[in-house]
């Protein structure tokens, strides 16, 4: 390899300067350490490939149950809680596993698993409501934009603020 240059330039400009420089000698020597040399290197190129594909066949499964597991762990346990949560998949996309059936739900589980409930039922009704609050919105939005383009930019003196001084 010659110094100073790129590794691509060194590679196939090594035999043309050794030709040049060295005249009529022959190369038969050269030519099959080079060729041994290409071999290797693209047998190390083939095992790169190789890891390459296998990385990207099983990097994305490793990385979503690397998650699911995070994300289970951080989740905290209700237990007691009966509104349907074996039909929801967990994050791995299996059925949750019933946290009632490894112990006897307590007085106090009942208790928080009601809450959960009615919280879980107060936040859809909420969300249901929520296109007639914004439709509501948005209706006294333009009244009140109608309001202040007939009227000129002129407020009523009754809404004006008092000042003492």
């Amino acid at each position: 390899m010659v110094p100073n240059q790129p590794p691509e330039r060194a590679l196939g400009s090594g035999v043309g300067a050794r030709r040049a420089s060295e005249g009529s000698e022959p190369e038969g020597e050269e030519l099959p350490i080079e060729e041994q040399e290409l071999d290797a290197l693209a047998e190390e190129v083939q095992q790169m490939a190789n890891k390459i594909r296998q990385y990207r066949a099983t990097l994305p499964d490793q990385l979503k149950t690397a998650l699911a597991s995070l994300l289970s762990s951080q989740r905290p346990l209700v237990r007691g809680f009966d509104s349907s949560s074996s039909s929801h998949p967990g994050p791995s996309g299996k059925p949750a596993p019933d946290a009632s059936t490894s112990a006897l739900p307590t007085e106090e589980d009942q208790h928080t698993a009601e809450k959960v409930v009615l919280l879980k039922d107060k936040v859809a009704r909420n969300a249901s409501s929520m296109p007639v609050a914004l439709k509501r919105m948005r209706d006294c939005m333009s009244k009140i934009d109608m309001l202040g383009s007939s009227s000129n930019g002129e407020i009523h003196p009754a809404f004006r603020e008092k000042r003492t001084s």
